[in-house]
């Protein structure tokens, strides 16, 4: 059999911005730490601008030290698929891992590594973050089944994109592995020092909303939520931590009509890597309201900085937080969020809470995540 050594992770990576570059980066110095040789080839154009409402696909923030990442794919040139799959297929990688999140990437993926494993060596094991989007486009079924049939095997991180992924093709090997969590964000900071730094007043407790603002992650049913009687009453406010890839002027009205403007922090750009330790370390509880859901890298963040959380009962969020232990699961409606906020302050649940959260975290390694990649991969070898 053949020995995996060397990989290549078909992925965004720095010096692209945002939750799929950073753990992907992370996996990868993980895959080193032990032994592996990995390169990352990640995109000269990963969005073209009508799929992209926010500011800028790019980061300021530095370069992981010590990792091999090639900007090389154009997601909408088919000659540039052409070109990078033939280096593929010369490179012969053991594995190519690409991350499949949105079905736009299905050509451009799909292609890539059909020609990559035409060399008769390389096998495919993906990572999904998604199956099917969260926000349905025309294609959206025809895309991501060109991209499935060139997988070996794959990895999903929640049983509902498992699920989503058995609509496709019922005898793919494959494994569930939750997201591990994101421990690439620095250490975490005190109370104390996050609101010292964030010019935040210590004697208010906060709420944190965090991550790009998109429909489906419900930011309209947590502002609904704040304009409740019992939350008023509270010394509490809520930061929005991240920036608006939806209509701003649609919250601004909300935010107007419900008179919440001083019950909130609006910090509405995009957070710096640097800078994200401090917005957990304000926080008293991480909310994810979210409309749909398969997994969700906060989450993974708050388990990081240890912070209780409320969550909607969508798609995999139930699995990672557990009712009752990390926090709270909720339907999704802004009453139940409320409630959820006024028993964790009336009932005094931060320590339990946080207490469970240390408990659960160990459940998220990315030591699992080699594992499972390893498992897989002998396993396609034996078919």
């Amino acid at each position: 059999m053949t020995s995996l050594r060397k990989i290549v992770l078909l992925s965004p990576a720095h010096p692209l911005r945002g939750g799929i570059a950073a753990s992907s980066e992370r996996f990868a110095q993980e895959l080193q730490t032990a032994g592996y040789e990995v390169v990352i080839y990640s995109f000269s154009l990963q969005y073209p601008g009508f799929l992209f409402p926010g500011k800028t696909q790019f980061s300021s923030d530095p370069a992981p030290p010590g990792l091999d990442i090639r900007t090389a794919v154009n997601s909408v040139n088919p000659l540039n698929w052409l070109k990078v799959g033939l280096d593929l297929r010369r490179l012969r990688p053991d594995a190519i891992v690409p991350r499949y999140w949105l079905p736009f990437m299905g050509p451009c993926l799909g292609t890539i590594l059909r020609l990559a494993k035409s060399n008769g060596h390389t096998k495919v094991v993906a990572i999904a973050d998604n199956i099917l989007p969260h926000e349905k486009r025309p294609g959206d079924r025809l895309f991501t089944r060109y991209f499935l049939s060139t997988l070996d095997a794959c990895i999903t991180m929640s049983q509902s994109v498992e699920e989503d992924l058995r609509k496709f093709s019922a005898n793919m090997p494959a494994a569930c592995i939750p997201h591990p969590i994101y421990d690439n964000y620095g250490e975490k900071v005190s109370r104390e020092a996050a609101l010292t730094h964030l010019g935040l007043d210590e004697k208010t407790h906060y709420l944190l909303f965090f991550g790009f603002i998109r429909d489906y992650k419900g930011l309209d049913l947590l502002l609904d939520a704040m304009a409740d009687e019992r939350i008023r009453k509270l010394d509490l406010k809520l930061i929005v931590a991240g920036e608006y890839y939806g209509n701003q002027e649609v919250y601004a009205k909300q935010i107007t009509d419900l008179g919440i403007e001083t019950q909130l922090v609006l910090k509405t750009d995009y957070i710096a890597t640097e800078e994200v330790r401090y917005y957990f370390g304000a926080a008293d509880l991480v909310v994810q309201p979210y409309k749909s859901a398969t997994q969700s890298g906060i989450s993974q963040m708050a388990y990081h900085f240890e912070k209780p959380m409320v969550v909607t009962a969508v798609g995999g969020l139930p699995e990672i937080v557990p009712h009752g232990k990390a926090g709270y699961v909720v339907p999704v409606e802004a009453k139940a969020i409320a409630d959820a906020v006024v028993d964790f302050y009336q009932h005094k649940k931060e320590k339990f809470f946080t207490e469970g959260v240390q408990e659960e975290k160990k459940r998220f390694s990315w030591r699992t995540m080699v594992e499972g990649l390893e498992k897989l991969y002998k396993r396609v070898h034996q078919v």
